[in-house]
């Protein structure tokens, strides 16, 4: 997708997601995002695209780093607990509780017994979630191989990219099929009624942006709330100036 056609399309989206933002704060209603997928597959553009335009008090992007000390001995999904949303609020996981179904399975950082206890217990808590009238959307971002190769020596290259880029991605890169065959289990175990995974193509990550937000604004009800209107009454007297002079730089 070229440039001028993707911020003609992404435009008119981002005007219905603060309809939708609008809609949360009038009904109190909850809702969570998870974004799981390939390296490089856009998690990370995808969410910027989401929140670019929205009110950063209503929305939150949740990006956790690996638990500490502490956090290995808490119940699993505690740590995910503390970040969901409260009424009127949006919170976007940019990776999720499905670490241990992925990064930790195919990696080696968890046990047999608690990767198969985490597939067991994935679907009862986000049907606690549901039951909690908390709305859940699941999205799988995939990227063929050789795609993913150029993105990962885009970064490798690129001193403005090259954050993105951790230990532990260089070591995924030899697991590919790994990784989708504990993809593959995942959904089995956790595709479900209640909190279903959608995938979406991340190959153009533009049109895999615009596919993407549209299919989640498909997901929620009729979410037109009409704005508040705004009247800006005229000021009395002429209009102020500065006091402070401009820092000059040196």
């Amino acid at each position: 997708m070229k440039k001028k056609e993707y911020e003609e399309a992404i435009e008119p989206l981002q005007v219905e997601l603060n309809n939708l933002m609008r809609w949360l704060k009038h009904t109190g209603r909850r809702m969570v995002v998870v974004f799981e997928g390939r390296d490089t597959a856009g998690k990370g553009g995808v969410i910027s695209a989401i929140t670019e335009r929205l009110n950063p008090r209503q929305v939150h992007v949740v990006a956790l780093s690996k638990p500490t000390e502490r956090e290995q001995t808490q119940w699993y999904f505690q740590r995910y607990v503390e970040h969901l949303p409260s009424a009127g609020e949006l919170v976007l996981f940019d990776r999720s509780w499905y670490n241990r179904a992925g990064v930790e399975r195919v990696m080696g950082f968890c046990t047999d017994a608690q990767y198969t206890q985490f597939l067991k217990d994935a679907p009862i808590f986000e049907q606690m979630l549901v039951n909690d009238s908390i709305l859940v959307l699941k999205y799988w971002l995939t990227v063929d191989q050789d795609e993913q190769e150029a993105r990962f020596a885009e970064r490798a290259a690129d001193p403005l990219k090259r954050w993105k880029l951790s230990p532990i991605d260089l070591e995924a890169r030899k697991h590919y099929i790994a990784y989708g065959k504990a993809r593959d289990l995942m959904f089995k175990a956790t595709h479900t009624r209640h909190a279903p995974w959608s995938v979406a193509s991340f190959n153009d990550q533009k049109e895999g942006r615009v596919r993407l937000i549209r299919h989640l604004l498909d997901q929620v009800p009729d979410t037109h709330v009409p704005p508040a209107r705004v009247s800006l009454s005229r000021l009395s007297g002429k209009p102020a100036k500065e006091r402070h002079k401009v820092i000059t730089p040196l």
